[in-house]
C-alpha cells in the first residue's frame, strides 16, 4: 500500500516538473509558445554549461591535473546542489498549497515525504548530468581509462545528489522547525537561511582563491595539495574520484551505503515530524483581548505598498532569493575598500581605469534578481481578488516597483558611501558612480514587471517554482544583468575622450526604454493577465 501511494505521488510530482503537464494538455497556443521559448532558453544554457565543462576538463588534463578532475567536478556538482536545494528544500518538502488536500486524504505522511524527496533527487540529477557527462566524455577521449572508470563514473553520477540533498534538507527542515515556533517565522527562517548560504558561498570560494595563487607550472606540481584541500572541504568527492580512477569498488560501495543511509535517515526524521512542522509553519499567532480603538486610512498606492511588504516577508523563499543581490553589492564595496584601488586593478589585470568598471559592476549586482519579475505570479490563486478591486494597473505595478527599490535603496547608499571612500572619485566619476546604478536598477525593476505580465504563473505548487524556476524570473533576472554588461562594452572600447558621451548615451537610451516599458505596463488591463 505504501509503495503504491509513493508511486502515484511521485508520478504527480514529476508530471508537474517544469510545467510538462501544462505543455502536454493545454489548449492555449500562447501558453505552449511560452513553454517552448523557455525550453529553448534552458537548452542554450545547458549547451553553454556543456562546452564550459568540456573545456575545463580538457584544460586540466592538458596541464597534467587529470587526477583531480573527477574529485573537482564531484565537489562542484555537490556544492551547486547544496546551495540551490538549501533554498528550496523547505518549500518543496512542506508545500503549503498541497498540504491541506493531502492531510485530509488517507495517505501516509511517509509516502508524501518520500515522493517529494524523489522529486528533489530527479531535479538535481539533471543538474549533475549536465556537469558530469561532458567531463566523462572528454576525460575518456584524452585519457582512455579502463571500462571500470565508465561504469563507476555513471554510478557515481547517480549517487552525487544524495548527500548534498540530505544535508540541505536536514538544514532546511531544522530551520523550518525552529522558525515555525516563532511569531515572525518567515523572517527568522530567512535570516537563518541567508547565514547558512553565506557559509556555503564562503567555503566554496576558498578553492577559487587557492587556485588563483598558482601559475600553470606550479599547478602541475600541486595536484596533491589541491586534492587535499578538496578533501577537507568535501571528503566524499576525493573518495569517489579516486574510486573512479583506480576502480576501487569497495570505496564506492562504502560511500553509497553511507549516503543512502543518511538520505533514508533524514527522510524518516522529516516523516515523523512532517504534520507537526506543517501545522506550526502554517498556523498564525494572534494577540488576546484585541480591541479596535481607531482605524487608519491610506491612499490606494500606500495600502498596496504595505501589502507588498507583508507579502514579501511572509515568504522566506522570496526573501532569500532576492535579498542576496543587495547583500552582495555591499560585500563587493567592502572588498574594494579592503583590497584597495591598486589591488583590484592588479587582481583583475584591467587595461583601463577601474573607475570605468565599478559603476557597471555595482549596477549588475543589483539587477540580478529583482522582486518584480515574480511579484505578480506570487499572487497565485488570489489574483482574482486583485482583479476585482477598483484599482488601476499603474497603482498595483507602482507598489511592486517601489518594493524592489526600497529593498535596494539601503544597500545602494551603504555601497555608494564605501566606494566613494575607497575610490576617491573626481566629480565626474562620482556622477557616473551614482547615476549608472540608479538608471539600471530602475530599468531592471520595470522590465521585471513587463516579463511577469507576459509570462505569469498563477498555478504553482510552491513558491520556489515562481521565484526560482519560472520563465519570468529567469528572463527578468538575467536580462538586466546582461544589459549592464552590454552597456559596459562600448564604454571600454571607445577612446577615453569619448567615454563621457558614450555613458551619457547609454544612460539616455536606458531611461528611454524604461519610460516606454513603464507606460506600456500601465496600460495593461488587469483582467487580461
Amino acid at each position: 500500500m505504501l509503495i503504491k501511494q509513493i508511486k502515484h505521488l511521485v508520478k504527480l510530482q514529476l508530471v508537474n516538473l517544469y510545467g510538462i503537464n501544462v505543455f502536454r494538455f493545454t489548449k492555449d497556443k500562447t501558453e505552449k509558445k511560452k513553454k517552448i521559448a523557455l525550453a529553448v532558453a534552458y537548452l542554450v544554457l545547458i549547451l553553454m554549461a556543456v562546452f564550459y565543462v568540456g573545456g575545463f576538463t580538457y584544460g586540466y588534463v592538458t596541464i597534467g591535473l587529470a587526477d583531480m578532475v573527477p574529485a573537482y567536478l564531484i565537489m562542484i556538482s555537490s556544492l551547486l546542489i547544496l546551495f540551490f536545494s538549501f533554498f528550496k528544500s523547505g518549500s518543496v518538502i512542506f508545500q503549503r498549497n498541497a498540504y491541506d488536500i493531502l492531510a485530509s486524504l488517507p495517505i501516509s505522511q511517509t509516502a508524501i515525504v518520500v515522493s517529494r524527496f524523489i522529486r528533489m533527487y530527479v531535479e538535481n540529477l539533471l543538474l549533475v548530468l549536465v556537469v558530469m557527462l561532458p567531463a566523462l566524455v572528454v576525460f575518456g577521449i584524452l585519457q582512455q581509462p579502463s571500462v571500470s572508470f565508465y561504469v563507476l563514473g555513471v554510478a557515481v553520477t547517480l549517487f552525487i545528489p544524495l548527500l548534498p540533498i540530505t544535508i540541505a534538507t536536514f538544514l532546511g527542515a531544522l530551520i523550518t522547525a525552529v522558525s515555525s515556533r516563532m511569531k515572525h517565522k518567515s523572517i527568522v527562517s530567512s535570516v537563518l537561511s541567508l547565514a547558512l548560504a553565506g557559509g556555503i558561498l564562503f567555503a566554496s570560494s576558498k578553492l577559487a582563491v587557492l587556485e588563483e595563487q598558482f601559475t600553470v607550472e606550479m599547478l602541475q606540481n600541486m595536484s596533491e595539495v589541491l586534492l587535499g584541500f578538496i578533501g577537507k572541504l568535501y571528503p566524499p568527492a576525493v573518495w569517489l574520484g579516486n574510486a573512479m580512477l583506480t576502480g576501487n569498488v569497495l570505496v564506492y560501495l562504502g560511500c553509497i551505503i553511507g549516503g543512502v543511509f543518511l538520505f533514508a535517515a533524514v527522510m524518516v526524521l522529516v516523516s515523523v515530524r512532517f504534520h507537526e512542522i506543517c501545522r506550526l509553519l502554517y498556523s498564525t499567532h494572534a494577540k488576546q483581548d484585541y480591541t479596535l480603538e481607531h482605524s487608519k486610512k491610506n491612499s490606494i498606492r500606500k495600502a498596496l505598498y504595505k501589502r507588498e511588504w507583508k507579502r514579501y516577508f511572509s515568504s522566506s523563499v522570496y526573501v532569500t532569493n532576492t535579498i542576496i543581490g543587495p547583500i552582495m553589492a555591499v560585500v563587493f564595496a567592502i572588498t574594494v575598500l579592503v583590497i584597495g584601488v591598486d589591488g583590484v586593478q592588479t587582481e583583475l589585470q584591467l587595461p583601463f581605469s577601474i573607475h570605468e568598471v565599478i559603476p557597471f559592476l555595482l549596477a549588475g549586482i543589483f539587477c540580478m534578481m529583482p522582486t518584480t519579475c515574480s511579484s505578480i505570479s506570487l499572487e497565485g490563486k488570489e489574483w482574482w481578488i486583485i482583479k476585482s478591486l477598483p484599482i488601476r494597473a499603474k497603482d498595483l505595478f507602482d507598489s511592486k516597483i517601489l518594493l524592489n527599490l526600497s529593498l535596494i535603496a539601503p544597500a545602494y547608499f551603504v555601497a555608494e558611501l564605501i566606494l566613494i571612500f575607497a575610490l576617491k572619485p573626481t566629480f565626474v566619476e562620482l556622477v557616473w558612480l551614482i547615476l549608472i546604478p540608479v538608471v539600471m536598477v530602475c530599468f531592471s525593476s520595470v522590465f521585471g514587471i513587463t516579463m511577469n505580465i507576459k509570462l505569469p504563473l498563477f498555478q504553482w505548487e510552491n513558491e520556489a517554482a515562481v521565484v526560482k524556476q519560472s520563465a519570468s524570473a529567469f528572463i527578468g533576472g538575467i536580462v538586466g544583468f546582461l544589459l549592464v554588461l552590454l552597456c559596459m562594452v562600448p564604454v571600454l572600447v571607445v577612446p577615453a575622450v569619448y567615454t563621457m558621451w558614450v555613458k551619457l548615451g547609454v544612460c539616455g537610451i536606458t531611461v528611454l526604454l524604461t519610460v516606454i516599458l513603464y507606460r506600456k505596463n500601465n496600460k495593461v488591463n488587469l483582467h487580461d493577465i
